[in-house]
């Protein structure tokens, strides 16, 4: 299964030539604004961007809702592969090889990593090694190397998959060391520019490098989709690319020429590094040879997929990801599947529905906690009251550990800071601080109860001796 990916990847990269326009079907434009305002609307998008491509043609790129085609936009972890382009450029200029020790160039960083580890996300370094959104966030690529002196691999690099933005942000200090440039620089110079993408830009750390142009995104809660600013977070190399649609065709355009890389190093991109991998340098692959990359920030949210057809999709939403909603990865999918002539599936899931519920059983927790409350003074006082009283603080320590059961059970290994949690999922946190707060009000005033009887009896039993 692994060979049979990797012989159509190749062929995907080597054999697409420029598409003559005999070759290129009408595109319906209307079918395409249908399917995605329909899933703004349902997703709770304000705005949605698309490019859409085949071979190395731009098709159609568009704007929706609060957007346009130039509008700038975060693509967060889809600049993963813009760093591995920028990388596998100056391994073709002999600058670096794949195999070299990132020690050599970044000292004081673990022992046997090297560069090829870091594109594939198989360094060992780990967000639960590692926890870079919780820790005090750096100003730049050389911060993130300095930060990722503390890391102890959690296996022997190139070994174990584990996806983590500090592999990405090593790349990036790497880029500036070898070629003494800033990195944001040399993207522009090298990859930005040659590809014509005029409208992009890369950023170090958000929000404080946003540019005005960059609208506030979004968080979603029942049904209402709030402007916020994104949280302080390290973005270099790992998701810092700030693009429009417009430059997104361009570069789902690039991916089936080689105006920057050789037909060889593009396959080598898009080669995952072992058979249980999925993962190859800034692309993650399916068995069917599609490559693609989601993105992911607190308030924006992106996709992008190119099929073995030839087609390419680019989806550049300004509202953030949430458990509620597929998010960008679903409207590629299906757009994709629209271009092919195939279904393009089921409608895009409600987050108001999610939202909904939740706010019912915070309506609930808190009725239940009143009445508890009511009740506290004539509480029982059985055998070992207090005892029975210790699986009411169960709720108050799943709302401290919400970041951390989040992370393991939802985003694999993830680190996630309290503050990001709130973004992601408003509601939850909201009824899981009712749970918590009406459980500890609950644990205290049937505790009270029982010291007050108990103090009284005590009273009355000194007074009758």
């Amino acid at each position: 299964m692994w060979l049979n990916r990797i012989l159509v990847i190749t062929a995907v990269t080597l054999a697409v030539p420029a598409a003559p326009a005999s070759a290129v079907p009408d595109l319906d434009t209307g079918a395409v604004e249908r399917l995605v305002t329909g899933f703004a609307a349902r997703s709770g998008y304000p705005g949605v961007a698309v490019a859409i491509t085949k071979g190395d043609r731009v098709l159609h790129t568009a704007g929706y809702g609060d957007v346009t085609d130039r509008t700038l936009m975060p693509i967060a972890s889809l600049s993963k592969s813009f760093t591995a382009l920028a990388v596998m450029r100056l391994v073709e200029a002999g600058r670096l090889t794949l195999d070299t020790p990132i020690r050599e160039h970044l000292p004081g960083l673990p022992e046997r990593i090297t560069v090829r580890h870091l594109l594939h996300q198989t360094s060992g370094i780990t967000d639960r090694t590692l926890r870079e959104k919780s820790l005090p966030q750096p100003s730049s690529p050389a911060g993130a190397a300095e930060r990722a002196k503390a890391a102890t691999p959690a296996s022997e690099p190139g070994s174990d998959y584990s996806y983590t933005n500090t592999n990405y942000h090593l790349l990036a200090r790497l880029v500036e060391v070898v070629t003494g440039e800033r990195f944001g620089d040399h993207l522009t110079r090298n990859v930005f520019t040659p590809l014509d993408m005029t409208d992009t830009i890369n950023i170090d750390q958000t929000p404080r490098d946003l540019p005005n142009q960059v609208k506030t995104g979004h968080v979603y809660a029942v049904g209402v989709s709030m402007r916020a600013v994104e949280p302080t977070r390290f973005v270099g190399g790992s998701d810092g690319v700030i693009t429009t649609a417009r430059d997104m065709g361009r570069w789902l355009a690039a991916q089936h020429g080689t105006r920057v890389l050789s037909a060889t190093g593009m396959a080598a991109m898009r080669t995952p590094s072992g058979p249980d991998h999925s993962y190859a340098m800034g692309w993650n692959t399916d068995d069917d040879g599609t490559i693609k990359h989601d993105g992911i920030w607190f308030t924006y949210t992106a996709s992008a997929l190119i099929r073995p057809s030839g087609y390419g999709v680019a989806v550049l939403g300004d509202s953030g990801f949430s458990l509620a909603t597929g998010g960008t990865p679903a409207l590629a999918r299906d757009l994709a599947r629209l271009l092919e002539g195939g279904d393009p599936g089921t409608p895009a899931p409600t987050r108001l529905i999610t939202d909904l519920v939740l706010l019912a059983l915070t309506t609930g927790t808190v009725l239940l906690g009143i009445r508890r409350l009511r009740g506290a003074a004539t509480w029982p006082d059985r055998r070992l009251p207090l005892l029975r009283l210790v699986p009411r603080a169960l709720p108050v320590a799943l709302f401290v550990s919400l970041p951390y059961i989040l992370g393991a059970g939802v985003g694999g290994g993830r680190d996630i800071t309290f503050l990001q949690v709130v973004y992601v999922v408003p509601m939850l946190v909201l009824w899981s601080a009712a749970a918590a707060g009406m459980n500890a009000a609950t644990i205290v005033a049937r505790g009270a109860a029982v010291f007050r009887r108990r103090r009284v009896a005590r009273a009355e039993e000194n007074v009758k001796a």
